[in-house]
């Protein structure tokens, strides 16, 4: 048995931890403040765990050592018993954490191996590379051929470059496009502006617009819209651009802020390889046609992001 945290901010943790999962061979028991999903394997565990959050946190970084760690917060004392605890009932061979320095440190001096899940952005500061030095793997979710960063390089013998997971890997795509685009917006917060279907719509009235997440509903099972899309705009979390990439399409990248600059660091990567436009924020309305048009005219090289039997190299990684 392995043990897996899920970190609770938006779905592409759990995405990548369930396509993980499926191909993992031993059961997992997984940790997180997430509520259990419905696809749950009847061999796995779910151990919800309480929220560690409190307004009045006092010194949170531990002399700048840590990211998360507030001084007398019960939720945090909580959820270090329970993560112990199922470490205790379970004894996984490993312990796979995405993402949490904290939990990382908890687990490894409990007596466990642990598997770090890289992000991408500027994870070099003290309590990052701290994490990355007390594991004994750490997986990349991403391709080196599109993303390789300096900090990363002093772990090199201990990291897994698998290629960027979609939870859509070995799902057929529809082999017509409907001259459509799909405007894809995450579930941990965006910048897009309320408008913003409406503004491509106007902008590009050729194109038949649908829009996910954000301001429209969540659709669970995204793939029938994603593989019959001919363009998509998205911000650019990994989860999703893995599944743009596996569907194909052309794509406008609109990186969100998020802590550390994660989703800037993964744009600019696209867009120096030559995949996707990439944009910096949400243009102007008139822009939109030239940006799509750009979006059109690049070759997109998807194959680059080794999205086809990432998951599974992810699951070979954790069976070592």
């Amino acid at each position: 048995m392995i043990a897996y945290y899920v970190h609770h901010h938006g779905r592409g943790h759990l995405m990548r931890a369930m396509a993980i999962a499926e191909r993992v061979d031993e059961p997992v028991v997984f940790l997180s403040s997430l509520p259990p999903p419905e696809a749950l394997r009847d061999v796995d565990r779910w151990v919800r765990l309480p929220m560690d959050v409190d307004d009045s946190a006092l010194d949170v970084t531990a002399n700048g050592r840590l990211h998360w760690a507030p001084v007398h917060v019960k939720g945090l004392a909580d959820r270090s018993s329970r993560i112990l605890d199922a470490l205790a009932e379970h004894s996984p061979r490993r312990v796979v954490v995405d993402c949490s320095v904290e939990v990382t440190l908890l687990c490894r001096l409990a007596g466990f191996p642990v598997t770090v899940v890289a992000q991408p952005g500027r994870r070099d500061d003290a309590a990052h590379q701290l994490g990355y030095d007390v594991a004994d793997q750490i997986l990349a979710p991403w391709s080196a051929r599109t993303y390789e960063p300096r900090w990363l390089s002093r772990h090199d013998t201990r990291t897994h470059y698998v290629g960027s997971i979609s939870r859509f890997d070995g799902r057929a795509r529809h082999a017509e496009r409907i001259g459509g685009g799909l405007l894809l917006a995450g579930a941990g917060g965006t910048d897009m502006p309320d408008d913003a279907l409406d503004q491509l719509r106007q902008a590009t009235p050729d194109l038949r617009w649908q829009a996910v997440g954000g301001g429209s509903a969540w659709v669970e099972d995204v793939w029938p819209m994603l593989s019959t899309a001919d363009v998509v705009v998205t911000h650019a979390g990994q989860s999703a651009l893995a599944d743009v990439a596996l569907s194909g399409a052309a794509a406008v990248v609109i990186a969100q802020d998020r802590p550390f600059g994660e989703q800037h660091a993964t744009a600019d990567a696209i867009g120096r390889a030559g995949l996707a436009v990439t944009l910096p924020e949400w243009p102007a309305a008139d822009r939109w046609p030239a940006v799509v048009a750009r979006a059109f005219a690049l070759d997109r090289r998807w194959e680059s992001m080794e999205v086809r039997g990432a998951a599974a190299r992810a699951a070979e990684v954790l069976a070592a």
